[in-house]
């Protein structure tokens, strides 16, 4: 009987473990996940498109030991962790050139949507510590609300901003890219794969692809503002196994490689004028780039 006992409560204790094991892992992040640090304050995670941030918040010294200490210190807690998580989401790139403090110091309307946004963010995690204090994370995703304060104000500042001059000017080149489809040998491709691994480059909420000459392949100008709303410009990723397989891209992605980068932000990539010409003559060109199919692999 007693063996009975013991080898039902081993197997308890077993399964016990196992479900911690399950819950500690669901906190981890994948090796393949691109995460950005930001101090001590929060991280900014560009392959699951979310922005985080943690809080620590203690009970008034003369509450200390009394009911509302809890309540109190965990008040205090999503206070800093809200304040933190707007620190970090007004560090987080947008292009190559600008942040989102860039946004909402110039216009108290997106400063009070960011606010409001950020004040609404879910909290992921309470946990009490020994000392009295308690520590809370918060996250909101990029996409959605958030996305749709920062996306068309950079729509319109790429839509203001002057083309540069083109020295090249081949006036049949133009109408040759559209015409390539598959009857006539243009390849069609599902979504584009950069592979930007070795040349330092950034992750930004609007990256740009150009060509060597400059020119853009990818970029907000040829994007639909509902797709770059509801799911960001492009994916982020460090495995290029797991970009080149990631839904995004769905079945049949053509892969490129970044050959540098250009902005003080580093986020604008620069890719061969083969891979460019390739990807403008594919004969679904149009299609997957307003739709936003692109990864991006970072070191």
């Amino acid at each position: 009987m007693k063996s009975r006992f013991w080898a039902a409560a081993a197997i308890a204790a077993a399964m016990i473990l196992c479900l911690a094991g399950v819950a500690v892992g669901q906190d981890k992040v994948s090796a393949s996940e691109w995460v950005e640090q930001i101090g001590n304050k929060g991280s900014v995670n560009w392959t699951d498109g979310y922005i985080e941030a943690v809080g620590i918040g203690a009970p008034p010294q003369r509450n200390i030991g009394t009911p509302q200490a809890r309540p109190m210190a965990l008040r205090a807690g999503q206070v800093d962790a809200y304040r933190n998580l707007l620190e970090v989401v007004n560090g987080v790139r947008v292009d190559s050139t600008t942040t989102v403090k860039d946004f909402t110091v110039e216009s108290d309307i997106i400063n009070t949507q960011v606010q409001g946004i950020v004040k609404g963010a879910k909290t992921m995690k309470q946990e009490y510590l020994s000392d009295g204090t308690v520590e809370v994370t918060v996250r909101m995703p990029m996409a959605g609300n958030f996305a749709a304060v920062i996306v068309p104000r950079i729509l319109e500042r790429r839509q203001a901003a002057p083309m540069p001059a083109t020295p090249q000017a081949p006036a049949p080149a133009a109408p040759q890219a559209p015409a390539a489809s598959p009857a006539s040998g243009g390849e069609v491709f599902t979504g584009l794969v950069v592979d930007a691994r070795g040349i330092q480059a950034r992750p930004a909420m609007s990256p740009r692809i150009i060509d060597e000459k400059g020119q853009e392949v990818y970029g907000s100008m040829n994007v639909d503002r509902e797709y770059a709303v509801q799911q960001g410009m492009s994916g982020y990723a460090r495995d290029l196994t797991a970009a080149q397989s990631n839904a995004r891209v769905t079945n049949s992605p053509v892969s490129v490689k970044g050959l540098k980068t250009e902005g003080a932000g580093r986020s604008d990539i620069v890719i061969a004028n083969a891979d460019a010409e390739k990807i403008r003559a594919s004969g679904d060109n149009q299609s997957f780039l307003k739709k936003c199919r692109v990864m991006i692999v970072l070191d």
